[in-house]
């Protein structure tokens, strides 16, 4: 493939090369036909300032004729035809002949034996050809055998008898026109060569802003937009350079806004694969859970209908195991609507300032036949005053998920610790139980609705339902608060923040 540089720099050296030759040829044909004409007009213009200058009778018209004579290169003489004389001459060659040329006939000598013979002398002029400019103006070519040059010889009637004859060689015309010819020639070969070298250097000049052009082009299409086009101009290129960095940055925009579009979109796609897989994940453990209650509310309503249990003792045992099944039902029900209700949005806080240390005081008292049973050691520390703000009702629903969480997971030396501890604007409550470390992939798991680090434990065997700690987040988030889970040494730490109430507005 031919560059666009070789293609300019051989058009214009070719155009350079045409038109010098061009110029050659036409100078070689028609230059010395063009000498000739402007020398027939420089002579008629010379006749007639002559005619001019000597019918008016003013100046010195020898030295007119002088002064013609050299400007013209050739001769110029005044003949009176009658007396066959020379009045005025620039050149003495010429009056001899003009004046031999003009004797009349009766006064030429016959010699003895020779009459009416020429004496000798030099040879006629021989007329080549005749032009008549005007009726009392002819311009001749004329050949001296003598010299052997040709002439161009005009004569003008300047009067009855007195003629006006400008001689000039031809020779020197056709000697101008050649030596023109050739510095023509020459000038033409110097004109291709500097026309050649400025072909060249335009050529380059002219392809380097589309070569830096093509390289950003190609920059783009591997969605490289670092390069920019340099504007050396403000012509065409320049305004294409100008319209390539324009392309630039709306192609960056356009694709940056694309990919940041096309990452959030698979963002959507991922969450809602989640979303549906934790739909999935609930109704399968919402199914279970509720299974085991049905189950046994059916067998022993069941048992009851065929009077399985005969004594009344058996009866009340019938009635309290499907008394406790309904309760768990009915608290499993409780926490659903309560976590919907939370995730949905359109439940509102009641937040309202209120002394943290009493609610602590009130929970413990109330868990306190719970750790007897237990046999769990309870630990609480808290200031003796701390007002925060937050919605009361939902904070002790918080504190009551974690310690029955705290109390299902106690193992070996079986203790729960409840402390309260302040930074800056907030207040940590954290929920310590001994018992052995959640494995690191569960701990953001934990938070979910249904999960289970050990999904072999059920609910006979403290599990639970798994909705505790949702619920926990939920509320958490609407108070937009952190929370969180630690393994710490001997045990786990569940801890949540209160906002202070003087740090509220």
């Amino acid at each position: 493939m031919t560059s666009i540089r070789t293609k300019l720099f051989r058009n214009i050296s070719c155009l350079v090369i045409f038109f010098v030759l061009i110029s050659w040829a036409l100078s070689a044909m028609f230059l010395e036909e063009f000498y000739v004409w402007h020398k027939k007009r420089s002579l008629i213009e010379s006749s007639q300032a002559i005619d001019a200058l000597y019918h008016s009778g003013s100046g010195d018209i020898s030295l007119e004729l002088e002064r013609n004579a050299a400007s013209l290169g050739g001769g110029i003489v005044i003949l009176d035809t009658g007396q066959g004389q020379v009045k005025y001459s620039s050149f003495e060659r010429l009056l001899q002949q003009r004046t031999l040329a003009l004797r009349p006939r009766s006064a030429e000598p016959e010699g003895p034996g020779q009459s009416g013979a020429h004496p000798p002398g030099p040879p006629p002029v021989l007329t080549e050809s005749r032009e008549a400019v005007d009726d009392a103006t002819n311009i001749e070519i004329e050949h001296d055998p003598a010299l052997n040059i040709t002439f161009m010889v005009l004569t003008h009637q300047l009067s009855a008898d007195e003629v006006l004859v400008i001689r000039l060689p031809r020779a020197a015309v056709a000697e101008s026109a050649s030596y023109a010819s050739k510095f023509m020639a020459l000038s033409g070969l110097l004109a291709i060569l500097a026309g050649c070298i400025w072909a060249y250097f335009f050529a380059r000049r002219f392809t380097v802003p589309l070569l830096e052009v093509n390289q950003v082009a190609r920059s783009i299409s591997r969605l490289d937009f670092s390069q920019k086009c340099a504007i050396h101009s403000n012509d065409e290129v320049g305004s294409l350079a100008e319209s390539i960095n324009d392309l630039s940055v709306q192609l960056h925009l356009a694709i940056s806004e694309l990919n940041e579009k096309n990452s959030q979109l698979l963002a959507d796609v991922e969450n809602e694969r989640r979303l549906d897989k934790l739909r999935k994940n609930f109704i399968s453990s919402v199914s279970h859970e509720l299974k085991t209650p049905i189950s046994l509310i059916l067998g022993y309503a069941e048992g009851l209908r065929e009077n399985v249990a005969q004594d009344e003792e058996n009866k009340n045992y019938y009635c309290s195991v499907i008394q406790d099944e309904a309760e768990k039902m009915d608290k499993l029900v409780k926490d659903l609507l309560d976590l919907s209700q939370i995730e949905s949005g359109y439940f509102h806080l009641e937040r309202r300032d209120f002394d943290l240390s009493p609610l602590l005081d009130s929970i413990a008292l109330k868990y306190r036949t719970i750790f007897a049973e237990k046999n769990i050691a309870f630990t609480l520390e808290r200031p003796a005053f701390l007002l925060v703000n937050g919605d009361d009702f939902r904070l002790e629903q918080v504190l009551v998920n974690l310690l029955n969480n705290a109390i299902s997971h106690a193992s070996g030396a079986k203790a729960v610790e409840l402390r309260v501890a302040q930074a800056g604007p907030v207040a940590r409550v954290s929920v310590f139980n001994t018992g052995p470390p959640i494995p690191a992939e569960s701990l953001d798991n934990l938070w979910l609705s249904f999960y289970k680090v050990d999904q072999a434990r059920t609910r006979g065997s403290g599990g639970g339902y798994g909705l505790g700690l949702s619920i926990v987040r939920a509320i958490q988030e609407l108070h937009d608060s952190a929370y969180g889970v630690e393994n710490v040494e001997n045990g786990v730490v569940f801890w949540f923040e209160i906002s202070k109430a003087e740090y509220t507005n």
